[in-house]
């Protein structure tokens, strides 16, 4: 079922490689790719294309005589069979098939050699759960079967797809995908990680069930898919004794280590195995060893991010590995040393905010979310654990405001106040730290009760730090409200605690509420003055985040000053940082300042599609200005006196043409950028707010390659790609493939959308 791509670079490999070998987990579809590629290769081969089946075979000893029974040998002197092998081949152009060869591991590699050395014409095709561990080996991971693209425009069914409605026809003679299965069925292919044998076992349970009925009971997969062909392997008429069959190939440790691997989601990195999977049998030092034997026995699949790799198990692996812990009896304490770990990522990061770590530590909680949701959870399912989940909840506040996981991250506070009401310093932080989150949402009466608790409790135990947040969030609703002097005073009074405590983070966070103040009432001086404070702090203590902000603040005093292209320098320069950090609602206020700032320049084209693009922001954030309602008169006044300058019908179209450009084309353009198209490759990676991977896979959807070519090309778990591609459409604001391929295009050229003047 579609292969092409797969077959095409294996072909490649072998003619550049006289050993090759296709490894993958157990029902992926290695044998059926290795036979495909055979088939096209038989005329390469003037002395035969041979497979070779070893599943079967139990015996070492027999695996020589068993290639020379399958080729057709006939000798019947006393030489060992490896060199009758080895004699027969040596002047012949052969390509074999060694099929299933994971359980002769040795034997295999041993046998491989001793061919290749003899047979210069001999290329050797093998298919293992494991590499063959041999010098001039190339392996090449199988991925699993495509899964439909993300959005309404993802193009065509996938090959998932196509395999369960063919198989389910063999069953249901006129199945067919309508409107209202569709989606049962691209989940049960996704449910199953596009794993070809778990889609033909579930495709079987149509003879009596349902397609919904098949989705609901794919939580209890390895009872419900069991019927497979009678004519197939024993292992691969059940997907547990598939899955068994792997089990069986590890080691004691690396079947402990899977177990215990399997508490993770989302994957993760070496640094967390160690802390997590340690103990009982299994040393720290061991653990690296014990990962590339699951790598190399294809458990663990790798995936590059910078600076680290990380390892992601298939779905339908994970689930037997949580069995097998559950079955140990270790199961609560690994999932308590999971909480630990991740509790303790989040009180590190949350101590590393403010410096010159802060992009990598913010970076890291991206990739950790769904770990973080795993360990929160722990907390609230658990007696007696849910103070520890309030103080986790709190640590993240910077993770929830500058990603995609505001609201989230509100739930979460929300629910771990609820649970645990102890009037403690971490109860106030987690109370004003929702605060915060409910007034970026613009919901400021319950922002207003729990700055209020939160106040209290602080007043109790005598805590200026407590107090110190509770008076920058209170003149932020004081701000919202056109209130300037109740919000100075509160700004005043957390600059003075925050100067008392030595906290860098509420002195910059007070330092840029006070200018903004200051700004806002005309105190043009002040307002400078404070916001050159701010930096300073920033850039004492290597901060990008509130220095991006601050710059923010400065830029808005200076524009009502009138030195717009001073301005527009200080938003743009703060723009590429909230960029770098894919921060929505930093980037937001830098694209309404720099609408202002095309007005007052008589710059309405400009100032318009500024607008059109900062509306789209605003729609992904949930509330305009969110934060910084005190503003949005100034938004009022741009939109009118573009309005009134293009004309209405003018202004809508160009505020149209703003938000129909493609997120970071959009950006590009407020930024002014433009690339000369010998460098625009270079220009364009400079400025790309994708990682070094998603760029690089943007580019292969551009070129036209589906998720299984891509995977196949950068040898990566096509469900790794499917995250990427989601991710990119996320931060690009993109609903299709289309629009990324798009995208590249126009980074590989100059545009008039790059144009200052429109």
């Amino acid at each position: 079922m579609g292969r092409r791509h797969e077959v095409a670079e294996i072909r490649r490999l072998l003619a550049g490689s006289r050993l090759v070998t296709l490894t993958g987990a157990g029902g992926v579809g290695k044998t059926r790719l290795a036979i495909r590629v055979a088939a096209t290769l038989e005329r390469a081969f003037a002395d035969g294309v041979w497979l070779v089946e070893l599943a079967d075979l139990e015996k070492p000893g027999l695996l020589a005589p068993t290639v020379i029974q399958t080729l057709g040998i006939r000798d019947q002197s006393a030489r060992p069979p490896a060199e009758v092998l080895a004699g027969h081949l040596a002047d012949r152009r052969t390509l074999l098939v060694l099929d299933n060869c994971e359980h002769l591991l040795r034997e295999c590699a041993i046998l491989a050699e001793t061919l290749l050395r003899a047979a210069p014409e001999l290329r050797i095709l093998a298919t293992s759960r494991h590499v063959l561990g041999v010098a001039s080996e190339q392996v090449f991971p199988v991925p699993p079967l495509s899964l439909p693209d993300p959005g309404p425009d993802g193009g065509g069914p996938s090959d998932a797809v196509q395999l369960f409605t063919e198989r389910a026809q063999a069953v249901l003679p006129g199945f067919a995908i309508t409107d209202d299965n569709r989606e049962a069925v691209e989940q049960i292919c996704r449910r199953l990680d596009g794993l070809p044998l778990g889609i033909e076992l579930a495709a079987v349970r149509l003879r009596a069930l349902s397609v919904p009925q098949v989705l609901k009971r794919l939580d209890d997969r390895f009872r419900l898919l069991t019927t497979g062909s009678p004519a197939a392997l024993p292992r691969h008429q059940t997907l547990r004794a598939l899955i068994d069959w792997s089990y069986a190939l590890c080691g004691e440790k690396e079947r402990t280590l899977w177990a215990r691997i399997s508490v993770f989601s989302g994957g993760l990195d070496l640094e967390a195995a160690e802390a997590v999977c340690t103990g009982d049998g299994i040393a720290a030092e061991e653990v690296v060893d014990l990962v590339v034997g699951l790598v190399e026995k294809s458990i663990l699949i790798p995936e590059e991010h910078p600076g680290t790799v990380r390892y992601r198990m298939l779905e339908t692996l994970r689930q037997y590995g949580r069995e097998c812990l559950a079955r140990s009896g270790e199961a609560e304490r690994v999932a308590l040393r999971h909480r630990d770990h991740y509790r303790d990522l989040a009180t590190e990061a949350r101590v590393r905010l403010f410096g010159p770590d802060q992009v990598q530590w913010l970076t890291r909680l991206q990739l950790e979310h769904a770990n973080l949701r795993t360990a929160l959870e722990y907390c609230f399912a658990h007696p007696g654990e849910a103070g520890t989940g309030l103080g986790m909840a709190a640590d993240l506040l910077y993770h929830w405001i500058t990603s995609y996981y505001l609201a989230e991250g509100r739930r979460w506070l929300d629910r771990a106040l609820a649970a645990d009401t102890a009037r403690t310093e971490v109860r106030a932080r987690a109370l004003w730290a929702d605060g915060w989150l409910a007034i970026i949402q613009a919901d400021p009466e319950p922002a207003e009760a729990m700055l209020r608790e939160s106040k209290a409790i602080g007043e109790e135990l005598g805590s200026d730090s407590v107090l110190g947040y509770v008076a920058i969030f209170s003149g932020m609703i004081a701000m919202c409200r056109r209130d300037p002097k109740t919000a100075i005073a509160l700004y005043e009074e957390a600059l003075a605690r925050h100067g008392a405590t030595g906290d860098p983070v509420g002195l910059s966070l007070a330092l840029v509420r006070l200018s903004l103040a200051y700004s806002f009432l005309g105190d043009s001086a002040r307002a400078v003055a404070i916001g050159e404070e701010g930096l300073a702090v920033c850039e004492a203590h290597g901060e990008g985040w509130h220095r991006a902000y601050t710059l923010m603040a400065l830029g808005i005093e200076v524009w009502r000053q009138g030195d717009t292209r001073r301005a527009a320098a200080m938003e743009q320069e703060s723009l590429r940082f909230n960029r770098s950090l894919d921060d929505p609602l930093g980037i937001g206020v830098n694209l309404e300042v720099l609408a202002w700032i095309a007005a007052a320049e008589r710059q309405y084209q400009r100032a318009a599609r500024l607008l059109g693009i900062v509306t789209k922001v605003w729609k992904a954030v949930g509330a305009p200005l969110s934060g910084y309602g005190h503003l949005v008169h100034f938004h009022d006044e741009c939109e009118a006196a573009t309005r009134e300058a293009l004309g209405a019908q003018a202004f809508l179209a160009a505020v149209q043409r703003g938000a129909s450009l493609p997120y970071e084309a959009a950006l590009a353009y407020a930024l002014e950028e433009r690339a000369p198209a010998a460098a625009a490759s270079q220009s364009a990676a400079e400025i790309s707010p994708l990682t070094p991977r998603e760029t690089e896979i943007a580019g292969l959807v551009a070129q036209g390659m589906s998720n299984k070519d891509i995977a196949a090309t950068l040898v990566i778990a096509q469900r790794t790609v499917e995250g990427h591609i989601e991710h990119i459409m996320n931060k690009l604001g993109f609903r299709s493939r289309a629009q990324i391929a798009a995208w590249v295009k126009d980074r590989g050229h100059a545009s008039g959308e790059g144009t200052p003047s429109g």
